[in-house]
């Protein structure tokens, strides 16, 4: 088993990454329904907590059939970063994240996320702070450094572990790549290689596919992998991985049936969290990842769209399962 202090994960345990405006509880709950171990919030503004802002507080919901979940905090200033902690904490997650990887202009260039990569003693002093802050587990997600000619991933690894994080991930790029490229996990499995280094090492960038996750686990070493831009639309990667680690043999893919069923769970829990107008409104940006390769997904994706009806939204998913659409590509 990987230990992040009292949190038990299975052996290779895989995570969800924190996506902005993707990986809220209905989302969530997909991907925990396939397999994903530990998930964390999307990232929260720490001057929106202190503000008292209402979209930042409503990240702080977590639900027990998420369990474990870890809430994931961004700021550039280290008192507000100490403080948001506090109050992430009476949230009752399992453990706070900060981010130090969001490559964003809106985050970077006030100071925070990747932009944390070019000062390494303010990084040290706000990590210490939210450690200080919190009775849980905290864990950091970062990347390989700012550019090219700045990849301290290294050093920020030892320093971040001797002040008290317990698990540490890995995005393989630099922030001046933003998501272009290949990542690269050279670096990622010399920390894991790194005798002083006793957390687990998670690997994030490109896992897109059983195989890959298998091959990475064996070439680079990590603990386990962060999925995400693959989990949108195909939560089941997170079984897929699981089966294939597990038996060497690939899954078939999901029938339109299951494609189905999983996105009108989604697209509940989208309505109890969020309400019907907004549910309704932010699930439309799921339906194309989730019927991609079916006959005839064009015309259902934009009957569902321009829909602002719940039973209408369920009556069409009936229709495509009744029309046993064939995948095409």
């Amino acid at each position: 088993m990987v230990h992040i202090r009292d949190l038990a994960l299975p052996d290779f345990p895989l995570l969800l990454a924190p996506m902005e405006d993707v990986s809220d509880p209905p989302f969530r709950a997909v991907c925990k329904a396939n397999g994903a171990d530990l998930m964390y919030t999307e990232f929260i503004s720490s001057e929106g907590l202190i503000r008292d802002a209402a979209k930042s507080r409503k990240k702080l919901d977590v639900f027990d059939y998420e369990r474990p979940i870890g809430i994931q905090l961004f700021g550039s200033d280290v008192a507000t970063m100490g403080e948001c902690a506090r109050i992430s904490t009476l949230a009752g997650p399992d453990l706070i994240d900060i981010n130090y990887g969001c490559p964003v202009k809106q985050v970077a260039c006030r100071g925070a996320g990747a932009a944390l990569l070019r000062d390494i003693p303010k990084m040290v002093e706000m990590t210490s702070a939210v450690v200080k802050a919190t009775h849980l587990p905290v864990t950091v997600k970062t990347r390989l450094g700012w550019d090219d000619s700045t990849k301290n991933v290294e050093d920020v690894a030892e320093r971040l572990q001797d002040i008290g994080i317990e698990a540490l991930t890995v995005h393989g790029r630099t922030r001046v790549q933003m998501y272009k490229g290949d990542a690269d996990w050279r670096l990622i499995a010399k920390i894991k290689e790194n005798p002083r280094i006793r957390i687990p090492i998670f690997g994030n960038g490109d896992i897109d596919s059983p195989q890959k996750a298998v091959e990475y686990k064996n070439r680079y070493g990590v603990d386990g992998v962060m999925i995400g831009r693959a989990s949108i639309g195909y939560p089941w990667i997170f079984r897929e991985v699981k089966h294939y680690v597990a038996t060497g043999e690939l899954l078939a893919p999901p029938t339109v049936e299951e494609r189905v069923n999983m996105c009108r769970m989604h697209f509940d829990k989208s309505i109890e969290w969020k309400g019907q107008r907004v549910g309704i409104f932010e699930m439309r940006r799921h339906y194309a990842q989730y019927f991609r390769g079916l006959e005839g997904a064009k015309s259902w994706r934009m009957r569902l769209v321009e829909t602002d009806s719940v039973e209408e939204v369920h009556a069409i998913l009936d229709e495509i399962i009744a029309a046993e659409p064939v995948l095409v590509g």
